[in-house]
């Protein structure tokens, strides 16, 4: 799924990163935070949403989990990481398909 220039921003703001020489890496963990949340039971609509704050906070807290290979917070961030995905699947919005309204007849 392509990724939103304005979301990869936020997430490179989010890392404290001004540089585009990373946005590879960042893409590739978007990709997974994004696989991850639908392995974990959220809709796959809703795990692609870029104008989910939740979403968004749990993308962007997976990334600071695995990004980089010397990260001594990685654990923190992971645990962090999988709180959030467990939140957002105890929600309906984010595991239920939206029940079409009744046609009136």
């Amino acid at each position: 799924m392509a990724i939103g220039d304005s979301y990869l921003t936020s997430i490179r703001q989010y890392m404290r990163i001004t540089s585009t020489a990373f946005d590879p890496e960042l893409k590739d963990l978007i990709n997974a935070a994004r696989a991850d949340l639908v392995l974990g039971g959220v809709l796959e609509v809703k795990a692609q949403d870029e104008t989910d704050p939740l979403i968004l906070r749990a993308v962007a807290t997976y990334v600071k989990a695995e990004f980089g290979l010397d990260n001594e917070d990685s654990e923190k961030y992971r645990a962090s990481y999988k709180e959030q995905r467990n939140g957002l699947t105890l929600s309906d919005a984010y595991i239920a398909a939206e029940e079409p309204e009744p046609e009136e007849g």
